[in-house]
């Protein structure tokens, strides 16, 4: 047995590129993206990335270059999650809410070749290429322009604003591409395909690579986990830059699903697209729902399906999910990490326990309410009786770590610190969770920067004063 080998023929690296030629085929003519008034099929996505790949590849981008995009959830956004890594290079998605210096910080740490800016966030990206020349306002000397990026606007693909920035446009370097150049073959599973950042417990952003390899199986699992179905109809009110949109950039091409862009969260555009488009499936902080309950009267439209929710971050309160489930949203509480490409925790129920206002949570006697094991992906979560589990992290076969440069395999020097978090092949993330749950209240606490020895039920006191939950704890 050990005299067998790996050929084209009996093995394939595993990449979420993929993903999308496997769409391109089964679901050619299926609707993949919708932004307002422009559509687009499988056919024409893949087709559009195989392209945009060929134009990076003509401008030099080499193999492990970092193509940073400054953008919101736009078609733009979503093809360069499969058109970079198809021209070899790794993809940097950048928080659009980041200051100018936190912008330059990133693009210096990650020694960005190409950065793509939508034609909104031009005086943001200009700003951090101000600091990251060195030039002050007053006009002081510059320094040298090699360090910096190839710009590159992404304008109003419907009503060009033909704001000057940059050396190319996006839809220029779209169309000038040739579609029958193959993408730049994955040779290695384990090579990155995403660079994210996160400031975590500390002040600077801390660089997150994802390997192809790790990419592929955070996709699977999520949408395995979250039961998604063939050809979903998925809204983005998550941002693509949170964690490659935990991954549903990849995993809805992977369903053969529809895309649904959203430029602006906003109440009256989240219920116009999920009434005009059937939306199945969204992922959200708590803040939309907020946002959603808020809507003007003239505003609300009907949902007529249920719509699933996918929500990170902290819990809301019961009255809040009691208030979106009248709406006729379904909602599953997910917990992540940037370091294990996102979600890595979901609320699963049991069947043979009853329903919490018919939202999923458990309504049994807080003994009786435990978790086994949840297996996602590259992790492993492991939840003890009591409902109390520290959060640790396991790779099980992909590629996640605090990155100096994306070309390193290892820890630089500069990062010691950081390999304290993986201990005997674990990861520490310094978090903890707490959980209880009586007949008719669901607690969930979540705090970071916690020491490790912090990390147990006895330092925890829970006082619950009314169904809103007035908690304190005392560590």
């Amino acid at each position: 047995m050990d005299s067998l080998s790996k050929y084209e023929a009996n093995y394939t690296p595993l990449t979420p590129l993929s993903f999308l030629t496997r769409a391109a085929k089964c679901y050619a003519n299926r609707t993949s993206v919708i932004l307002e008034a422009n559509r687009f099929t499988w056919k024409q996505t893949h087709d559009r990335c195989r392209r945009l790949a060929s134009s990076l590849r003509a401008l030099n981008i080499a193999r492990n270059d970092v193509v940073s995009v400054l953008a919101p959830n736009i078609p733009a956004m979503y093809e360069m999650h499969f058109a970079v890594p198809m021209a070899g290079a790794v993809l940097n998605t950048i928080n659009t809410r980041l200051d100018a210096n936190n912008l330059a910080t990133i693009l210096k740490h990650s020694e960005a070749k190409v950065l793509f800016v939508d034609y909104e966030y031009v005086p943001q990206a200009k700003e951090a290429l101000k600091l990251l020349m060195g030039q002050q306002e007053d006009g002081a000397a510059q320094k040298a322009h090699s360090s910096l990026p190839l710009l590159i606007l992404i304008d109003d693909i419907n009503a060009p604003t033909n704001i000057k920035f940059g050396e190319f446009e996006y839809e220029q370097l779209v169309q000038n591409g040739d579609p029958n150049l193959g993408p730049e073959q994955v040779h290695d599973e384990w090579d990155p395909i995403t660079l994210n950042y996160t400031s975590g417990t500390t002040s600077a952003p801390k660089g997150v690579v994802y390997s192809h390899r790790g990419a592929y199986l955070s996709t699977l699992s999520i949408i395995l986990g979250w039961e998604m179905g063939t050809e979903p109809v998925y809204l983005w009110t998550l941002p693509m830059f949170h964690c490659n949109g935990w991954a549903f950039t990849w995993g809805v091409a992977a369903r053969g699903g529809t895309n649904v862009c959203l430029r602006n969260t906003a109440a009256k555009p989240i219920f116009e697209n999920i009434s005009l488009h059937h939306v199945t499936h969204m992922c959200c902080a708590p803040i939309v729902f907020n946002i959603i309950l808020e809507a003007k009267p003239n505003e609300v439209i009907e949902i007529k399906s249920p719509v699933k929710i996918l929500m990170g971050g902290a819990p809301p309160l019961p009255t809040l999910l009691d208030k979106m489930g009248s709406l006729g949203f379904e909602i599953t509480h997910a917990y992540g990490i940037t370091e294990a490409t996102g979600s890595v925790l979901n609320w699963y129920e049991d069947k043979k326990e009853e329903k919490w206002s018919g939202l999923g949570f458990k309504t049994a006697k807080e003994d009786e309410v435990w978790l086994e094991k949840c297996y996602v992906g590259q992790v492993n979560v492991e939840v003890n009786r009591e409902g109390v589990f520290t959060v640790k992290v396991i790779p099980i076969g992909g590629r996640f770590g605090i990155a100096e440069t994306i070309r390193g395999r290892g820890y630089p020097a500069s990062l010691v610190e950081e390999l304290k978090q993986f201990l005997d092949n674990w990861m520490f993330n310094r978090e903890w969770s707490a959980m209880t749950v009586s007949e008719n209240q669901v607690i969930w606490i979540r705090c970071q920067g916690m020491t490790l020895q912090a990390w147990n039920r006895e330092f925890f006191e829970f006082i619950v004063r009314t169904m809103d939950m007035c908690i304190s704890v005392d560590p």
